[in-house]
C-alpha cells in the first residue's frame, strides 16, 4: 500500500513537472516566436479549460465538490487570477531563464511574509536551503543579459500578488477543510472572468495590439489548443 502511494506521489510529480514545462514552453513560442503577445487573454483561456477539465473530472466523481463562502471564493478568485496573469506576463517581457527565477523567488518570499506577519518558524535546514536558493535568484538575476525594467516591475508584482495567494490559499484550506482541487474548481470562474475581462485592455496597453483584431493562423491557433 506504501509503495503504491509512494509511486502516485512520485508520477503525479512527474506529471506536474512535464506540464508546466510544456506549457512554459508553448507560452514562450506563442508570444516570441509566434506574435501572439496576449498573456493575460491567454491565461483567461488557460483557466477556462481548467475548469471545464474539472467539471469533467467532477462528474466522473474523480472529486467531490464542497460548497464555500463566496466573499472568500470570489476574492480569493480574483487574487489568483491576478497573480497567474501577472506571472504569465512576465514569461512574455522576460527570458525563460528569468521567469523560472521569478517562480523560484516565490518561495523565500512567502517565508518572509509568513515569518513577518504570523511569527512562523523555520528549521535550520529550511533557512539553508533558502539561502542557497536566494544565492541561486541573485546569481541568474545579475547575470540575465534580457533584464528590462517593465519585465522587472511585472515579476515584482508577481512575486508579491502570488505569495499572498498561496498564503490565501493555505488558510481557506484549513478554514473550510477543503482540498486544492475543490477550492480550484470553486474559484476557477472568477479567475478565468477577472482575466477574460482585464485582458484585451492590460494587454493592449502594454503591447500596442488588440486581441480581437489579430490575425490567427492554423498554426497559432494550434498552439494555443
Amino acid at each position: 500500500m506504501e509503495d503504491g502511494r509512494m509511486a502516485g506521489t512520485v508520477a503525479a510529480l512527474g506529471l506536474s513537472v512535464i506540464s508546466s514545462v510544456s506549457i512554459v514552453i508553448c507560452n514562450k513560442a506563442l508570444m516570441s516566436t509566434l506574435g501572439f503577445v496576449f498573456a493575460t487573454t491567454l491565461t483567461s483561456w488557460h483557466l477556462l479549460v481548467t475548469f471545464c477539465s474539472l467539471h469533467v473530472a467532477l462528474q466522473m466523481k474523480l472529486f467531490k465538490n464542497k460548497d464555500l463562502d463566496p466573499k472568500a471564493t470570489i476574492g480569493f478568485g480574483i487574487l489568483n487570477g491576478i497573480s497567474i496573469g501577472l506571472l504569465n506576463l512576465s514569461l512574455g517581457f522576460n527570458s525563460v531563464g528569468f521567469y523560472q527565477v521569478t517562480k523560484l523567488a516565490i518561495i523565500p518570499c512567502t517565508i518572509c511574509l509568513e515569518t513577518i506577519f504570523f511569527r512562523k518558524t523555520f528549521s535550520r535546514s529550511i533557512q539553508m536551503a533558502l539561502a542557497i536558493l536566494l544565492f541561486g535568484v541573485g546569481v541568474a538575476t545579475v547575470t540575465d543579459l534580457q533584464l528590462n525594467r517593465l519585465g522587472s516591475m511585472l515579476s515584482l508584482f508577481a512575486v508579491v500578488t502570488t505569495c499572498i495567494s498561496q498564503i490565501m490559499t493555505n488558510f481557506i484550506q484549513k478554514k473550510f477543510k477543503v482540498s486544492s482541487t475543490q477550492l480550484l474548481y470553486q474559484s476557477c470562474p472568477y479567475q478565468a472572468l477577472t482575466l477574460f475581462i482585464s485582458g484585451p485592455f492590460l494587454d493592449g496597453s502594454l503591447t500596442n495590439q488588440n486581441v480581437f483584431a489579430f490575425k490567427y493562423t492554423s498554426h497559432i491557433l494550434v498552439s494555443i489548443s
